[in-house]
């Protein structure tokens, strides 16, 4: 197995974003990962979702992520991205907790959103995410040529 290492005396500069920043990239995406712990071990789901009033809805289907995200533990909903024009790489992380929307003006509201599931099926559980933290950043990408990157990776295109 061969390790890379950086040039020596590079350390790289990580911006953190402003919680401002991080909603708006929030609300520029539609699709991220849900992590919920489920028996005792962590699971990751794709889901699409939408920003409403400083925390994000998503539906769902009954199963491990309705439970694993309504068990009473925190979850996790991740989205990252790369931007060839900048060379940069950015991530934002939302921790909170997850409320079932069930009656009311919070059902009303939260139907009125865009967010049709990307999978076929009855996904008649509207959930909510509470932020209890909201952190991103970004930074500028590593030269491909350097880690001997695959092909495929999306940095390339900013180099060639």
């Amino acid at each position: 197995m061969t390790t890379n290492t950086p040039p020596s005396g590079t350390t790289p500069e990580i911006e953190s974003l402003s919680k401002d920043q991080c909603w708006e990239m929030l609300r520029e995406q539609v699709i991220g990962r849900l992590a919920v712990v489920d028996d005792d071990h962590p699971d990751i789901f794709p889901i699409n979702y939408a920003v409403d009033d400083g925390s994000l809805v998503f539906r769902t289907a009954a199963g491990t992520k309705l439970y694993g995200s309504t068990n009473n533990t925190p979850v996790a909903f991740e989205i990252d991205g790369y931007n060839p024009s900048t060379e940069q790489a950015w991530s934002v992380v939302l921790r909170g907790t997850v409320l079932a929307i069930r009656a009311g003006a919070a059902l009303a509201e939260a139907e009125s959103l865009t967010l049709e599931p990307w999978q076929g099926g009855l996904k008649n559980h509207l959930m909510r995410i509470l932020p209890l933290n909201l952190s991103g950043r970004r930074f500028k990408v590593t030269r491909p040529d350097i880690w001997h990157t695959p092909l495929s990776d999306a940095r390339r295109a900013s180099f060639e």
